[in-house]
């Protein structure tokens, strides 16, 4: 473990190339922070030049904190850091009692205050978290699904993170009144997703959950639809976990098809992340499958996806303890995902989160791995101390604050900060049958630690916790010996004494990397070759050079076929190519926009014009239509919400149906305005297109939607593109677009 060290001099907690961490310090270099007392932390750190967030270089106390847990151990610096977690915590809660997401950032977030509810905000705010779970639920009884690419869901498809943080309130309180109003939201909105958002292969569609910033964390040519068409490990991991507690609550409430039938679903989907994601040779999961009609998986290692993997059990537990020996890990601690992209500046691309670092350092205790977890702790306790405040995220080169966007008082933050000492230092875990006491002591941080006036159900616990280890020794409920479970029903003010057996962890290992960044993306086209041969389709696929690649792989129909120095290929063989340029470390770039020479059938819409006409309009086109095929496009949205085509097909196989549209309602980062449809063939439902909104009033950028794929025999079919109750979007007022054409690719590779 050369890139760190448990005991690397008198009163060290940690220590690597970047900082160590001591009882009451930390230091970076030149820079150094400290703790006078438990209710005050002073910096010496000083930010980049010209960068336009101020550095704090100090915090004390300011709110009343005396109604929460109260910590007490023998490290300054720690207590402090906890402190200032309870301190922000208080000027989180605004006056109608929601949670601000950060000083930079008003109001309530379904993934921020979801994920932060999941890691403290349900027993430290129980109240402020209910209210604001609540704000985001639609009139009609749905999980809300924040603005974002293209249009917000189905492109992001992470609002089931709200049933893990509504479910973590249930345990928490065992309030069935609450379990009766979240059951029904969650029911209502899964069934959605099942309907729109579920691919053919029963994986997610969707972006990957929080990393929400389209190049900061994909290819530079994926458009919002094909974004949908993907599947991100993480956020069909949370899927996964929602089923599961669908399922729990379905046989709770004696809805025993329900409970059946949700079990079913998340023990498919299990396995299929299990099938799909896994990477052997690396020991974690892929971060998603993108393409467009063939998917291949980004081999990059994805931190909250991993950590979400082990602490919902999603991951086999063999394969929890590969996990966690094997997430790349930098000086800084545990990237949003790794390698980075080499042309992107920092924010989730080339960052550490400390949210996501303390997700990691919850995983990292479960699967029993000592220097994991207390490396994810320093990680999360130098900027804590540094920056004197929970800040969002850092540069992984430098640690720095220096990123595209940034905040200070971050909530989800702070809650990571505060868990670590509840669930991992003191071990607590919220379950509906009680109180589950599970601590996690490295040996660099055995001390003797107390938490007083711990709020549980209708009782207060004061709890001592002495020694080391991962094994309890003593478990002492009011001086007298007892389970490590606390009951539900207990009353009053309780003493719960843990002394830990002071055992050696068995020893596991780290990934420690340097921070690595990916080669660029090649450039590729089809084009004719008579020399290659006499047909008249594409058939000589050619790309870029980039520097530094030792090789390149070609891709047809989602599979290698070829490694070569070369930058062409002979693609006789129609099919679905891209590229991959591989460094000489093995390294591999992202997967060149796909290029197809397969058969394409094109078909005019039917009816159409050259002017919009619908009240849904929230845009108005920038300049006249321009650009369409043929003689006009056909407007589609509440009201005009069957489209029919005939078309005729040459011979039996496998097609991919996509069709080109325009969506000028709203910008491709941010609104709620995705245009959503059914596709049946022949009356029956074949599955569904999106149409992301791209810019606004931009009515002349056409666009494909996501293909998809049905099998179809020689002859004529009616393909209609139909709008459905499931189809309604976050914005419910606008779901509207124009469609220029259908396209029918045929599928030789399938």
């Amino acid at each position: 473990m050369a890139a760190g060290s448990l005991t690397c001099a008198a009163g060290v907690i940690y220590s690597n190339q970047a900082y160590t961490w001591t009882s009451d310090s930390v230091i970076q270099g030149e820079y150094s922070a400290y703790a006078p007392s438990d209710t005050e932390i002073v910096s010496t750190y000083s930010a980049q030049p010209h960068f336009f967030m101020p550095i704090e270089k100090q915090w004390r106390l300011k709110n009343d904190i005396s109604m929460y847990p109260r910590l007490k151990s023998s490290s300054r610096l720690m207590d402090a850091v906890y402190n200032l977690g309870l301190d922000e915590m208080v000027n989180a809660v605004e006056a109608d009692t929601t949670l601000r997401t950060g000083k930079e950032w008003a109001g309530v977030w379904t993934r921020d205050v979801s994920y932060s509810i999941i890691l403290s905000m349900a027993y430290m705010q129980p109240e402020a978290s209910r209210i604001s779970l609540m704000k985001k639920v639609t009139p009609d009884g749905r999980i809300i699904q924040d603005t974002g690419s293209g249009g917000a869901w189905p492109i992001s498809t992470d609002r089931m993170v709200w049933a893990l943080a509504a479910y973590e309130i249930y345990k928490v309180s065992g309030d069935k009144k609450w379990r009766d109003y979240i059951y029904p939201i969650i029911k209502r909105s899964m069934d959605d997703d099942l309907q729109v958002a579920y691919s053919h292969n029963g994986l997610v569609h969707g972006e990957t959950s929080f990393i929400d910033w389209r190049e900061q964390s994909y290819p530079k040519w994926m458009q919002t639809a094909d974004i949908y068409t993907s599947e991100a490990m993480n956020t069909n991991i949370v899927h996964a976990a929602a089923l599961r507690i669908l399922a729990e609550l379905s046989a709770e409430l004696d809805f025993a098809e329900d409970a059946a039938r949700y079990g079913d679903l998340a023990e498919n989907l299990t396995k299929k992340i299990n099938e799909t994601f896994w990477m052997q040779d690396k020991g974690y999961y892929g971060m998603y499958t993108y393409g467009r009609d063939y998917l291949i998986l980004n081999p990059r290692a994805e931190t909250l996806g991993e950590s979400l993997s082990i602490l919902y059990d999603i991951a086999p537990a063999d394969r929890q303890k590969t996990i966690s020996q094997s997430n790349p890990v930098t000086p800084y601690g545990a990237a949003i995902f790794y390698p980075q992209i080499k042309d992107m500046p920092s924010y989730h691309n080339n960052a550490l989160w400390p949210w996501v670092g303390a997700m990691w350092a919850l995983a990292s205790a479960k699967t029993h791995n000592e220097y994991g977890t207390l490396q994810a702790i320093g990680a999360i306790v130098r900027p804590a101390a540094l920056f004197t405040t929970n800040k969002e995220n850092f540069n992984l080169d430098n640690g720095d604050i220096a990123t595209e966007l940034n905040s200070s008082n971050m909530l989800w933050c702070l809650s990571g900060n505060l868990s670590l000492t509840y669930r991992i230092l003191f071990g607590i875990h919220f379950e509906k049958d009680g109180l589950h006491f599970m601590p996690f002591v490295p040996k660099a941080l055995s001390d003797t630690r107390t938490l007083t006036n711990f709020p549980y159900r209708d009782g207060t616990l004061n709890i001592t916790i002495k020694g080391y280890g991962d094994k309890i020794k003593s478990f002492k409920l009011n001086g007298k010996e007892h389970s490590h479970v606390i009951p539900t029903d207990i009353k009053g003010v309780n003493n719960i004494e843990i002394v830990m057996a002071d055992n050696e962890i068995a020893p596991m290992g780290v990934n420690n990397v340097a921070n690595l960044k990916a080669p660029l993306t090649p450039i590729t086209q089809l084009s004719y070759s008579p020399e290659i041969s006499e047909e008249a389709y594409n058939n000589l696929l050619t790309w870029t050079p980039i520097e530094y690649i030792d090789h390149y792989i070609v891709i047809r129909d989602g599979a290698p076929v070829a490694e070569t120095h070369s930058t062409s290929f002979d693609a006789s063989i129609r099919g679905e190519y891209q590229v991959i340029g591989v460094a000489e470390d093995g390294t591999q770039s992202f997967a060149s926009d796909p290029r197809s020479n397969q058969k394409v059938i094109v078909k005019e819409m039917p009816n159409e014009t050259t002017e919009m006409t619908s009240d849904e309009i929230s845009y108005k086109p920038n300049a006249p239509i321009t650009g369409f095929y043929g003689a006009g496009f056909v407007e589609t949205d509440h009201y005009r919400d069957r489209i029919t085509v005939e078309v005729e097909i040459p011979e039996n196989g496998r097609y991919a149906i996509d069709f080109v549209y325009a969506n000028g309602n709203g910008p491709v980062n941010t609104e709620n305005k995705c245009a959503i449809r059914t596709v049946t063939v022949d009356g029956m439902i074949a599955g569904n297109i999106v149409m992301p909104h791209r810019g606004v009033g931009n009515w002349s950028d056409w666009g494909l939607t996501n293909p998809v794929e049905v099998k179809l025999d020689k002859g004529v079919h009616k393909i209609s593109t139909v709008f459905l109750p499931q189809n309604e979007n976050m914005n419910m007022n606008t779901n509207h677009a124009i469609i220029d054409r259908i396209r029918l690719t045929q599928l030789t590779g399938k």
